[in-house]
């Protein structure tokens, strides 16, 4: 209980600095708004999903990848944040207080998981501007949206892991984005897994990112009229896998993190 009550009072702290400087939440808004105007006006149009080229079947198609993507680049955010802390020695002021260590970490992650879900509301009204509906009830909507988050938080333990490795908060941002890149444009999140080569495409349907970009598509009800679900396991479980993803991912590069840190503040 005193780790989660330390961990509480750094996601209070981080949140507020987040607060104070209020572009830092703006300009994480503005990027997935970019995305989802350009593949849908630009791009939807020439790409065929379940044997369609409907723009308004692309445009559903399109939201849960973009949505999983946004919660996967705060990644990036959150290694640049503790890069910082390491930089300006925030952490060795932390160190001479009467705290559990590994609440610094889970304290900032909590914060940036705030940052995601506030932002995934602002991109999800913006959806519906556009057109993106949800089709199976508000009940598997929030699930979906709970699916993408347990993701987000889990992604944030590798974003940890690289800013506490890195030398500056530079660095961290770099480091944080360049694996995002192959791992959401080598998924299902942009176009239909079935149509790519067969080397990417095993790699797309185990991919956990593309786990639950499918999990989200069937909670929203977003799955295209003849779409062919791949035969991968996690593509036919695609609710089991990305909760199992996740939490694999969320506990190994939770422990990576925390004894990455106490070394780093030892």
């Amino acid at each position: 209980m005193s780790a989660l009550s330390d961990s509480l009072v750094l996601a209070q702290r981080n949140l507020i600095r987040m607060k104070r400087i209020p572009e830092v939440v703006l300009f994480g808004l503005i990027q997935p708004i970019m995305f989802v105007v350009l593949f849908t006006y630009v791009f939807g149009g020439s790409i065929q999903v379940g044997g369609s080229l409907s723009q308004q079947s692309y445009r559903e198609f399109l939201m849960a990848g973009i949505f999983a993507q946004t919660v996967t680049f705060a990644t990036a955010g959150a290694g640049a944040g503790i890069a910082d802390d390491m930089h300006k020695g925030l952490i060795d002021r932390f160190r001479s207080l009467p705290m559990a260590r590994g609440a610094v970490l889970t304290g900032r992650t909590l914060a940036d998981l705030a940052q995601t879900a506030v932002t995934l509301v602002v991109l999800a009204g913006v959806a519906l501007l556009i057109g993106w509906r949800i089709h199976d009830g508000v009940p598997k909507a929030l699930a979906a949206f709970g699916l993408l988050l347990l993701l987000g938080y889990a992604f944030s333990w590798i974003g940890a892991l690289i800013g506490l490795s890195v030398r500056t908060p530079e660095a961290a941002t770099s480091g944080g984005l360049i694996w995002l890149f192959p791992l959401t444009f080598i998924s299902n999140a942009f176009v239909d897994s079935n149509n790519l080569p067969a080397f990417f495409r095993h790699i797309a349907e185990w991919n956990p990112f593309s786990t639950t970009v499918q999990a989200s598509r069937e909670l929203f009800g977003n799955l295209p009229p003849g779409f062919q679900t791949p035969d991968a396991w996690p593509m036919r479980h695609a609710i089991l896998a990305s909760v199992l993803w996740s939490l694999l991912i969320l506990v190994v590069f939770r422990a990576l993190a925390v004894r990455k840190y106490r070394r780093a503040a030892g």
